[in-house]
Order: structure tokens, then C-alpha cells, then sequence
């Protein structure tokens, strides 16, 4: 199986190099799908669960939520504005997340901004898929 260097970076830290068999990225306008020897490639990247194959196979999870991608040399770099790999999403803290989006937006007071809203639970939800709990 063919692999490439899939590296997620965001201004904190960098979050994960790790040699992958295939990603799958929330684009701005859908997700799309990575493999090796991928033709060089550009993206703007929404908010969304971002899924990566390892070399062992397995299906691993991060959230992510905006940025760009660029694969050019099987070298995919993600640079996020925020991103999280499931394994290290505080679930409750995510639950309680989406529960005040969700507030803000049945009954929004004058003072509340509904784009705002709705982006933080677009993330809350993004969180929880990636955590294994959306």
C-alpha cells in the first residue's frame, strides 16, 4: 500500500506527522479525498472531521475546523486554525459546547450573534464526531 507524509499543523503546535494510506478533508465546498501520488493540490478547509488511514490500517479522527491543505511530493500539509485528534477531545466539554449553541440559537436574545452560533456548534458537532460520540 502506497503511503505519504500527512502532517496537521496549527499555530500552537504541530499536531500529527505521521505516514498515511489515505485522508479524507472537510473542503470548503465537501469533503475530498487524498491518496498517494495525488496530483499537486490546494484547499480551503472548512470546519468538519477530518479521517486518515495509517499504515496499519486503522481510522483515525481529528477535528478540524478551517485552514488549508497542500499536497505537493506526497507531503499533505494541513494548516488549521484549530484542530484536535479525537483520542484528545474532552467529550463532556464538547457536549457542553453544542448545548450553548443549540440555547443560542432556539431562543436568541438581541444581543446574540446567530453566524457566531452557528459555527460554534458546527465545531461542537465536529468535536463530538471525531471524539467517537457524534
Amino acid at each position: 500500500m502506497a503511503t505519504y507524509l500527512l502532517e496537521i499543523v496549527t499555530p500552537e503546535k504541530k499536531l500529527l506527522s505521521e505516514e498515511v494510506a489515505s485522508t479524507v478533508l472537510p473542503g470548503d465546498g465537501g469533503y475530498f479525498g487524498v491518496l498517494a501520488n495525488h496530483a499537486p493540490l490546494i484547499a480551503s478547509l472548512g470546519i468538519g472531521v477530518l479521517e486518515y488511514r495509517g499504515e496499519d490500517g486503522q481510522i483515525k479522527l481529528a477535528a478540524l475546523h478551517e485552514g488549508f491543505a497542500e499536497m505537493l511530493d506526497n507531503h499533505l500539509i494541513v494548516l488549521a486554525d484549530h484542530a484536535e485528534l479525537g483520542e484528545d477531545i474532552d467529550q463532556q466539554r464538547a457536549l457542553d459546547a453544542r448545548k450553548r449553541a443549540e440555547g443560542r440559537l432556539k431562543a436568541p436574545p438581541a444581543e446574540t450573534d446567530a453566524s457566531r452560533a452557528q459555527t460554534a456548534m458546527k465545531r461542537a458537532a465536529a468535536r463530538l464526531r471525531a471524539s467517537g460520540r457524534g
